[in-house]
C-alpha cells in the first residue's frame, strides 16, 4: 500500500491501494482499483468512482459523492454533504456530517449515534 505523508497541492486521483496522512489542497478522485483510507484532510470534494473504495476517517472540507458501483465508509467529519449517486455509503455513528446526506440511488446506511 502507498502511504502519502505530507501536503499535496492540486487535484488528486487514485487507482491503488493508497493511505493518505497528510493533506490535499484539491479534490481527491477514487476511481476503479482505488482503496484509499483518508486519515489526514482533503481541503476539498472526494469523488468516488466506479469500482473505487474510501473510508474516510480524517476530514474533508468539501463533499463526499460516490457513484454507481462506488462504496464509501465515512468515519471523520465532512465539511459538505454526503451524496450517493447509486454505491454504497456508509456513515458510522462517530462520524459528522455538517451538511446533508441526501442518497439519488443506491445503499445509504446511517449509523445512529451511541445514547
Amino acid at each position: 500500500m502507498r502511504e502519502e505523508r505530507g501536503q499535496i497541492v492540486g487535484d488528486l486521483t487514485i487507482d491503488e491501494p493508497y493511505q493518505l496522512v497528510g493533506s490535499v489542497l484539491g479534490n481527491v478522485t477514487a476511481v476503479h482499483g482505488a482503496k484509499l483510507y483518508v486519515r489526514g484532510t482533503v481541503y476539498g470534494d472526494v469523488l468516488v468512482k466506479k469500482g473505487g473504495r474510501v473510508h474516510v476517517y480524517g476530514n474533508v472540507s468539501g463533499n463526499l459523492t460516490v457513484f454507481e458501483k462506488g462504496k464509501a465508509i465515512h468515519s471523520g467529519v465532512l465539511g459538505g454533504n454526503a451524496i450517493n449517486l447509486g454505491g454504497r455509503l456508509y456513515i458510522d455513528s462517530a462520524a459528522r456530517v455538517l451538511g446533508k446526506i441526501r442518497t439519488e440511488e443506491g445503499e445509504t446506511t446511517i449509523e445512529p449515534p451511541p445514547l
